[in-house]
């Protein structure tokens, strides 16, 4: 009778949890435990739907119990905490504290070696990243992801002809077309740094067409005509017309925007090597709420009260201080936010922010050679990628007519050549003290979640600068659609 009954109850709460009435669920497994406290499986599926929630305190300790009342495949459960710990605490040695114990309960535990590789990876660890990803492949040579990711932590000066082969032979086996993509995104990489630019381009252009083709048409394309209508709108109806109070309360924040592959990663490791700064990375915050609470966003915009923006900024301000509690600045790297800075603006009034440029060309091509979100469906096609560097200038233009003093223009190429001159200004733009030598990022610990992984834990160099010689060939559509603006 019991069993029926936990049976039925679990049943329940499962079905409320598949119809994403999170709340509900919550409160169905809860009164679960209430009767039945050592119900592994419903503290598991509490500790879910808490991580859904944010309540991430609350979902760590669910998994724990669900761990000490033994839990089938607890291999799963440390792999769980460790995303936690890693991708919203920011605790790297705790998150790979549970993958060891993953992987000490199971060897063999494919997502915990795949995890624990990335996470050395983001931490800057390429010989253990390197060992991990040859660990998987050894157990499953058709792991196509492992393999890519494998071929991306290897050092372009130091890659032999028998991995390029690997690739190509991967990518004749490979069925999947997200697995496609990633050994093309690989490929190129690696036939670029051995000078073979058309054959790397070739292996771009494809591996961005299985990124398309991954989606199964669940992404909109790209659309020209609509996307520069949003940033009409942007420009007569972005900014709120009231503000929300002082900011000058600390941590404050440093806004980083721009286009990806413009030199945000470097710039932000170079903020974050000044006493006070801390690195924020990515934070989601705002495009988060833009999506959600803000929809239908100009209604929304023109709607807003000091009082809502209060309440807002509060809440960003909760965001920072997962980052650190003792930072008198902290930066948001969250590039995209380029399209939101007249309610940036009015969230904080002395915000500064950081505008990340780069030569247009260069900045384009390396958009087109970097395996980015689908939703960013405009890198997937590079003319259409000149579009939208098109209207993010002409979005940028206004905005800095319209908060000229609190936009600073800070650009890579000028950077790698003068690098000196160019963080002196950046650090008198924002009042932070200037110690005479440019910030060391050289052997920075800290994870980095980007692209630039590897390139920011490397001293400034200039190979980057005027890559788009080496593809003038292919790229003249690109320079057609960008000819006023070189």
């Amino acid at each position: 009778m019991i069993l029926s009954e936990v049976s039925e109850m679990m049943g329940k709460a499962a079905q409320l949890q598949r119809q994403n009435k999170t709340a509900e669920a919550m409160t169905a497994y809860s009164d679960i435990l209430m009767r039945w406290p050592k119900a592994a499986d419903a503290w598991y599926n509490l500790a879910l739907l808490q991580r859904q929630a944010l309540r991430l305190g609350e979902a760590l300790n669910s998994y724990q119990r669900a761990l000490s009342h033994g839990i089938s495949r607890p291999e799963e459960v440390h792999l769980n905490r460790s995303v936690i710990f890693s991708d919203f605490l920011r605790d790297q040695t705790s998150a790979a504290a549970e993958l060891q114990q993953a992987l000490t309960l199971n060897p063999g535990y494919l997502p915990a070696l795949v995890n624990l590789a990335n996470l050395y990876e983001d931490s800057g660890k390429r010989p253990e990243a390197s060992s991990l990803y040859a660990r998987v492949l050894a157990i499953d040579p058709n792991a196509f992801e492992a393999l890519a990711r494998f071929a991306n932590v290897q050092a372009a000066d130091g890659v032999d002809a028998a991995l390029i082969e690997r690739l190509r032979q991967a990518l004749e086996l490979a069925a999947a077309m997200s697995d496609r993509a990633s050994l093309g995104f690989a490929l190129g990489r690696l036939l670029d740094a051995k000078g073979r630019y058309r054959e790397a381009f070739a292996a771009y252009t494809s591996a961005n067409q299985a990124s398309w083709g991954s989606t199964g048409g669940q992404v909109i394309p790209y659309d020209r005509a609509r996307h520069s209508a949003f940033v009409d709108r942007l420009i007569s109806g972005g900014t709120p017309a009231v503000r929300a109070g002082s900011s000058s309360v600390a941590p404050r924040p440093i806004f980083i925007v721009g286009m990806f592959r413009s030199g945000s990663t470097l710039t932000e490791q170079l903020l974050a090597g000044i006493p006070g700064v801390a690195a924020g990375g990515e934070i989601g915050f705002l495009p988060q709420i833009v999506n959600t609470e803000l929809e239908p966003l100009f209604e929304s915009l023109a709607g807003m009260t000091p009082a809502r923006l209060d309440g807002i900024a509060t809440r960003y301000r909760a965001e920072f201080m997962r980052v650190s509690t003792g930072a008198e600045f902290i930066t948001d790297k969250r590039l995209d936010n380029f399209l939101y800075i007249g309610l940036i603006k009015r969230l904080f009034p002395d915000a500064k922010i950081v505008h990340t440029t780069r030569d247009p060309l260069d900045n384009c091509l390396s958009i087109f050679f970097l395996h980015l979100d689908q939703q960013m469906s405009y890198a997937l096609n590079l003319n259409d990628t000149g579009h939208y560097y098109r209207e993010y200038r002409r979005l940028m233009a206004h905005w800095k007519r319209e908060f000229a003093g609190d936009i600073f223009d800070f650009n890579y190429d000028a950077l790698v050549k003068e690098p000196q001159q160019q963080s002196k200004a950046l650090c008198e733009f924002l009042d932070l003290p200037w110690s005479g030598e440019v910030p060391k990022v050289v052997n920075r610990a800290g994870p980095v979640k980007t692209a630039s992984v590897w390139q920011v834990r490397e001293p400034l160099y200039r190979t980057s600068s005027g890559r788009s010689r080496h593809y003038l060939d292919e790229i003249e559509g690109l320079r057609q659609e960008l000819a006023d603006l070189l």
